[in-house]
């Protein structure tokens, strides 16, 4: 598939600086020739000599400090995606704190992570932890890939780079869930506002300008974006400048997406966070470090077990260890740690320190289907990241929330299954039927005792009707879409499913199911039994441990779920800051 990006002569330049940048931190390119590229490109020999130091700067100190381990650090942070990111950045702003920030991963300076357009390439490699669901009964007992970064940046080095805040219910839903008004639309409206350097059209109310997370609409959409802007218009769904706004206070609406991408380069949460700050002496991060465990004495946390180098070690907390390895990892974790549900534990071959039942329960993730695709009628190239347009929309008007989002994406976009059934051209285009309410629940499970082992994952998906009926709406109202009048110019023919009824058109979708790989839920905020986090996000019952990532969600946000994580970031550490 070949990429194409908008042809300015400010954006190449732009990106060969980045590109010249990351070769230095990489240590690929000396100083003296670094300063020789620099000055072809144009860059004065301040600026140039500027990026050198601090690149410089930073390789030395992270170097200096894996290299001088402590044996305690005031915070340890597992993890760093899009919530551990954040975390550690935002706690070593002061520095007379000591923070430790532990990924299992690699670096993500290669080019399948820095390159829009080849983000696919990363599925099934060592950037990702390569999970499974069980087989699947409602999915005709087909297993799902459910992929999770594993590289610095987590879920946000693999993703599709959409930034979607979520909708003002989502947030009311978890304040009033966790008893905290701090977890509200209001006050998370107000980080956002904080936190964003908005690059469309100004929007006081709702952006923010000069912050450190570089946000855009998709740069130049290929023309079929725009197009199915229109086409939903004509079906009722009214058009937005910018997805992230009021629409996300309403009924719904399509607009061009937001995206985390600047000159052609993916921007993950660790060029937002974590690499501009990695030159602080007192952050440490260590990178193919996977934590096996929580330490603990009694029911307090007092450091974590790691694999490092080929050797198991153990440093302590003086103050808290943050989970933030994600909805799979950090439940993983908590009952390799002896905390969770005690019979599971049990069964694992685990004692259990701490009953918490709730731990691994509450799985959730959103479904997209592969999917309603369309023949071009002139191929086009696709751009960015492939998916530039969006709409979130209510399979019941009587919902409170839209509960659909599908993507257009501009190559055709099949399950295994699908893709095999239909004659599927090279040159096609996709509306891709998501439904991000969804009412099925799942359960994550031990497979052993031991940390190499993957965890059993029944994600249960589509086994609640409501789930059916609102897919069965999500095609027909893609369909619709995809055969307007306003989209004849790019469809030559409707691919796939075309007109199915009843049993045809669930059993398509059984085939079609797939995930936007948003899993969440699993360690949840609230004040029931099942609770595994309060509302400031303590692992209740256990002192001096916290979770901050997409498992604390108590209801997936509505929408993809890298910026709501990076909020989760964000209040966790003014939680900590206020401790």
């Amino acid at each position: 598939m070949k990429k194409t990006y908008p042809e300015s002569g400010e954006l190449e330049r732009g990106d060969r600086i980045n590109q010249l940048e990351q070769a230095m931190m990489r240590g690929q390119i000396d100083r003296r020739n670094f300063m020789k590229f620099a000055a072809a490109l144009g860059l004065s020999a301040a600026s140039a000599t500027a990026m050198a130091q601090k690149a410089s700067a930073i390789d030395a100190n992270q170097s200096a400090l894996a290299s001088n381990l402590l044996t305690q650090y005031d915070y340890i942070v597992c993890g760093a995606g899009s919530s551990g990111c954040v975390v550690a950045s935002r706690l070593s702003e002061n520095p007379d704190v000591k923070v430790l920030l532990i990924e299992a991963g690699g670096s993500d300076q290669v080019a399948s992570i820095q390159d829009p357009g080849i983000w696919f390439t990363n599925l099934g490699t060592e950037r990702e932890w390569g999970d499974k669901s069980l087989p699947q009964r409602h999915l005709n007992n087909r297993q799902l890939s459910l992929a999770m970064g594993k590289a610095v940046g987590g879920g946000s080095s693999i993703n599709v780079m959409a930034y979607v805040r979520g909708h003002k219910n989502d947030f009311e839903y978890w304040a009033t869930e966790a008893g905290d008004p701090s977890w509200n639309c209001q006050h998370v409206l107000a980080i956002y506002k904080r936190i964003e350097n908005w690059q469309g059209a100004p929007d006081p109310c709702y952006r923010g300008r000069g912050g450190n997370v570089w946000v855009q609409p998709a740069h130049n959409p290929n023309p079929i974006a725009p197009a199915m802007m229109k086409a939903a218009a004509s079906v009722g769904i009214p058009s937005f400048a910018d997805h992230n706004g009021a629409m996300m206070e309403g009924p719904g609406g399509c607009s061009i997406a937001n995206t985390s991408i600047k000159d052609g380069r993916r921007l993950n949460m660790a060029a937002h966070y974590l690499h501009p700050v990695m030159d602080r002496p007192n952050l440490t991060v260590l990178t193919q470090a996977e934590v096996q465990k929580v330490t603990l004495a009694g029911k307090r946390a007092t450091g974590v077990e790691f694999l490092w180098q080929g050797k198991l070690r153990k440093i302590g907390a003086a103050k808290e260890v943050v989970l933030s390895t994600g909805a799979l990892n950090s439940p993983k974790l908590l009952m390799l740690s002896g905390i969770g549900d005690e019979a599971s534990l049990k069964r694992a071959g685990i004692r259990a320190v701490h009953h918490l039942p709730g731990v691994g329960q509450n799985f959730m993730d959103h479904i997209l289907l592969g999917g309603c695709i369309w023949e071009y009628n002139t191929p086009q190239a696709p751009r960015n990241n492939f998916a530039e347009a969006t709409f979130f929309w209510k399979s019941d008007s009587r919902l409170d929330t839209p509960d659909l989002q599908p993507f257009q994406i501009e190559i055709p976009y099949t399950s295994e299954v699908t893709g095999k059934q239909f004659a599927i051209p090279p040159a096609a285009w996709s509306i891709a039927p998501g439904l991000v309410r969804p009412a099925s629940r799942g359960f994550v499970a031990l497979q052993s005792s031991d940390p190499r082992d993957r965890l059993k994952i029944q994600a249960n998906f589509l086994s609640e009707p409501a789930d059916m009926r609102a897919r069965v709406r999500a095609v027909e109202l893609c369909r619709e879409i995809g055969n307007a009048p306003e989209m004849r110019e790019f469809a030559k023919r409707e691919v796939m499913p075309g007109p199915l009824k009843g049993k045809e058109m669930e059993n398509f979708i059984r085939n079609a199911a797939m995930t936007y790989w948003h899993q969440t839920g699993t360690c949840k905020m609230g004040r029931d039994r099942m609770a595994v986090v309060d509302n400031k996000l303590r692992v209740r019952g256990i002192t001096g441990l916290r979770v901050a990532d997409g498992s604390v969600m108590p209801r997936v946000t509505t929408g993809n779920t890298m910026a709501p994580c990076m909020i989760i970031g964000e209040r966790m550490a003014e939680i900590l800051k206020h401790a």
